[in-house]
């Protein structure tokens, strides 16, 4: 009971959140077109997985465990933030220059991947509020930025947000086999963090590989499915117009 009473409850925090979401559906309200109730939805349901990854117990959890934090993670990038790019309108004249902008996304979300979970790294994030904030605003807007291009794409590009999400799949899959085989722990802020959760820092460092492995491969290849479905409808049925907002 005691892991679940740890809500952060951080003022700024929760301040930071009801603004982006009241500034959201204000856009909506404003919006001459509107915005479709679908994409709305899609951003709440984003908007919400965010605020309870950051605010639940889980967050307390991640200060222990590597494998919450890897949970954290995963959730704010695998689930929050394509609910959230796929709710938000697509801007007209989008795609200029698109397939350019998916390779630089793909490649600015493998660095800060690997990156945040470099042992150095991901021990700075313990040593200060600035750098874990750090790390949790550019790993979720390379997130939010790789997922936006992905998936509202022109017709034209779908080629390349296919190779996008071919790259990010191999490159979180082999982190994911790194810290999944690795026969050492990693990383020594665990090191006397995870017993009191029954595990080894290891089982834990390895669960963490797991997760980013197998659930986000599995997201990955529904996206991968989806991009060879609309490729293999282009070519059936000729070019097709941009997705309205």
């Amino acid at each position: 009971m005691t892991l679940l009473s740890r809500w952060n409850l951080d003022p700024i925090l929760i301040l930071g959140l009801c603004s982006l979401l009241a500034a959201y559906l204000a856009l909506a309200h404003r919006r001459a077109s509107g915005i479709a109730r679908w994409r709305q939805s899609c951003f709440c349901g984003g908007w919400a997985v965010a605020a309870l990854a950051l605010i639940s117990p889980l967050c307390a959890l991640s200060v222990s465990l590597f494998s919450a934090r890897l949970g954290q993670h995963m959730l704010l990038e695998m689930v929050a933030a394509p609910l959230i790019a796929l709710g938000w309108p697509i801007a007209a004249g989008h795609g200029t220059g698109d397939r350019d902008q998916t390779l630089v996304a793909a490649a600015a979300f493998a660095v800060t991947l690997w990156y945040w979970h470099a042992p150095a790294a991901y021990a700075a994030t313990f040593q200060g509020v600035a750098v874990y904030w750090l790390m949790h605003v550019s790993a979720f807007g390379a997130a939010l930025w790789l997922w936006r291009v992905v998936l509202a794409p022109p017709a034209r590009h779908l080629g390349g947000s296919l190779a996008a999400i071919l790259f990010t799949t191999l490159q979180m899959g082999f982190l994911g086999a790194l810290l999944t085989f690795s026969v050492r722990p990693l990383y020594a802020v665990h090191a006397y963090t995870t017993a009191v959760w029954g595990r080894s820092p290891l089982e834990d460092q390895q669960l963490g590989g797991i997760i980013m492995w197998i659930p986000t491969g599995a997201i990955f290849v529904t996206a991968i499915v989806a991009a060879v479905a609309a490729l293999l409808r282009r070519a059936e049925t000729g070019p097709v117009g941009m997705v309205r907002s």
